[in-house]
């Protein structure tokens, strides 16, 4: 099967956690956006939709899903997302789609994160995927500097030859070279550096479910 077919497989899945008459927290990247279409399908189930970016927004309003902001809902049963790499124990890197600060508080909204994935991103060790960091733009040196004294080597990302600017007006930077063997207290410290909006780690509230698509079909971790 190719990635997309794996992705599709698990946005497919997903679909099962869907609670009538609720709404979704949904994020953002390629994996979501199959979940996305897949919840077009049965839009007339759902009363709406939380979006973590302004992009899956606009896709969430292509399928005639209405968009709710966060403020004007209590909480919400389900969020699903993406994930750039994921542990055993449900602890994931996101922010690949640099959508990372809107996906953490969704997230934290909902009852339950179902997180959706092709099977390559199953990984003992954190850290192979560079770790996003959303930064303050006025911070970002004073940051770097901060963060490669934990032993990461982190590059501002940019887009077009200029700093990638998120829809928080915030830039990212991507710590590569980490080996995370201890991802709850690495989200803390690095959560305590001044001028951090958030931490691409999700381990203190990590994934409750996990839909893994593989070739033999799609896999259910529960953490």
């Amino acid at each position: 099967m190719t990635q997309d077919e794996l992705k599709q497989a698990v946005a497919r899945a997903a679909i099962d956690y869907v609670v009538d008459g609720e709404i979704i927290g949904v994020g953002t990247g390629s994996t979501a956006n199959f979940f996305i279409d897949e919840l077009g399908k049965i839009k007339d189930r759902v009363k709406g939709a939380v979006a973590s970016s302004e992009a899956t927004a606009v896709r969430l309003r292509s399928h005639g899903i209405t968009v709710f902001d966060l403020n004007d809902v209590e909480g919400m049963t389900v969020y699903v997302d993406g994930a750039d790499e994921i542990t055993a124990q449900g602890a994931m890197i996101k922010g690949g789609g640099a959508a990372l600060t809107r996906e953490k508080i969704v997230a934290a909204a909902a009852q339950k994160f179902i997180c959706i994935a092709d099977g390559a991103k199953l990984v003992d060790t954190l850290g192979k995927f560079p770790l996003p960091v959303e930064v303050i733009p006025m911070a970002y040196a004073s940051v770097t500097r901060q963060l490669a004294a934990l032993g990461g080597q982190p590059q501002l990302r940019l887009k077009d030859g200029q700093p990638l600017v998120t829809d928080n007006g915030a830039y990212i930077l991507d710590v590569h070279g980490l080996s995370i063997t201890d991802p709850k207290g690495l989200e803390s410290t690095i959560n305590q550096i001044a001028g951090i909006v958030t931490v691409g780690l999700f381990a203190r509230h990590g994934a409750s479910i996990c839909l893994l698509g593989t070739s033999e079909g799609v896999k259910k971790l529960v953490f």
